[in-house]
């Protein structure tokens, strides 16, 4: 669910909306909202036995692969919004080129 909110909103978020702290904390609102259901769903999924997201016996680093990779799509989600506002900024301030000169 995280994965694919990472891939379809951050760039367009990020091109579409003009001020770039306006773009990440509109980003950053949205993955947490989908980060706390996700996990709420995995953590019921996990007290009836399942066992597919996390580990049976959580001790010590045993979360640990559950954070990193949801810290590296959280990560990559922020750079895609940082990239989307800097390519609409580059092209909203384009200059018109003089061709007669």
């Amino acid at each position: 669910m995280e994965l694919i909110l990472m891939v379809l909103l951050p760039f367009p978020i990020g091109f579409l909306i003009k001020h770039r702290l306006a773009a990440f904390v509109t980003y950053i609102a949205i993955h947490n909202f989908v980060f706390t259901f996700q996990t709420a769903e995995l953590l019921a999924a996990w007290t009836k036995g399942d066992t597919s997201a996390f580990p049976a016996d959580p001790t010590g680093f045993a979360m640990f692969p559950y954070a990193v990779v949801n810290a590296v799509i959280f990560a990559v989600g922020l750079g895609l919004v940082w990239l989307g506002n800097r390519l609409a900024t580059r092209r909203r301030d384009r200059r018109p080129v003089d061709l007669a000169a």
